[in-house]
């Protein structure tokens, strides 16, 4: 028998291979972004209607618990519906009976409160409040963006920006992606200066091509705003993607693999409305729990996410 034939029919043997490939570094993804998430120990997502929903901040936290375990990260969606970096509202918008929200109107104390070290920031497709590429807009898309970065790191945080998802509605008077294009481009342009920067954007464009050559109807978002599972997923994996060092672990516990998804989407609800409501905002919202109430949640709802831990890395060995 061949020597490697032996040792994959050697139980010890694979037991060992699967350790070593659990623990030792991912030599063709040598990657420093990782470092962030080392030094962290809290990390803060903020964001429109898309992280507010949040099922991309879920499938991030899942990889970082299953793969990760030793960092024991922190990581608070405080993502708020319809809100923008830009200050901008279109009059359409007080149908709603308020004007779009904006980030810095709660940045300050929310950076103070929860004292991030690392926030991950996705805005963009409110910015252009669905109107065609006009300068003055951009250019209240751009000072929004660094003020954004300029507090953020004046705290003491890192800050990683997405850029905007895909805008996927037609309009026969002009194609609105072309500006979530256009704000793209213009992030991806500031990682010259040392910005740290996922673009999402591309991503996506390029996914959703390819899967329309095979499913001409495919669509990541039915409203072309809101991504679904897929598109949450895809969105996360481009988060993965950016700072992963190695594989993820192949084939985890499918049951338990799910029912952590499930505890970590509790969790991060309550935690999310807790802190909006404890930190303020002008955007009409049922309010959270206390966090004296979100924090009992969590923490049972963590207890049965270190539970599911348990099972899916003792599968591995």
């Amino acid at each position: 028998m061949h020597p490697i034939h032996f040792l994959m029919n050697s139980a010890p043997a694979r037991k060992f291979l699967l350790s070593m490939l659990f623990f030792l570094p991912f030599s063709t993804q040598a990657n420093d972004n990782f470092e962030i998430l080392r030094k962290a120990r809290k990390i803060v997502f903020l964001g429109d209607s898309i992280t507010y929903g949040g099922e991309y901040v879920v499938f991030f936290e899942r990889w970082l618990t299953v793969n990760h375990p030793e960092l024991n990260l922190e990581i608070l969606n405080q993502g708020i519906p319809s809100e923008t970096v830009s200050g901008l509202s279109e009059p359409g918008h007080l149908k709603h009976g308020f004007p779009r929200p904006e980030v810095h109107e709660r940045l300050d104390r929310t950076l103070k409160a929860l004292k991030p070290d690392l926030v991950i920031a996705c805005y963009g497709i409110n910015c252009g409040i669905y109107m065609p590429l006009d300068e003055e807009r951009f250019t209240k898309y751009k000072q929004g963006i660094l003020r954004l970065k300029k507090k953020a790191e004046d705290s003491g945080a890192e800050i990683v920006f997405m850029t905007p998802p895909v805008f996927d509605k037609a309009n026969p008077k002009f194609n609105y992606d072309d500006v979530m294009a256009a704000y793209a481009k213009w992030l991806v342009s500031k990682r010259v200066d040392a910005w740290r920067v996922i673009d999402l954007h591309t991503a996506m464009k390029k996914s959703l091509a390819k899967r329309r050559e095979t499913e001409a109807g495919f669509k990541y978002s039915r409203d072309g705003i809101h991504p679904g599972s897929e598109g949450h997923e895809l969105m996360a994996q481009q988060l993965i993607n950016y700072f992963a060092i190695k594989p993820p672990i192949k084939n985890p516990h499918p049951n338990a693999y799910g029912r952590m998804m499930m505890f970590l989407r509790e969790r991060m609800r309550v935690q999310r409305d807790a802190w909006l409501t404890e930190i303020g905002h002008k955007r009409p919202m049922r309010k959270g729990k206390t966090l004296a109430e979100a924090k009992m949640i969590s923490d049972e709802n963590t207890k049965r996410i270190q539970e599911n831990l348990r099972t899916i890395l003792n599968a591995q060995r």
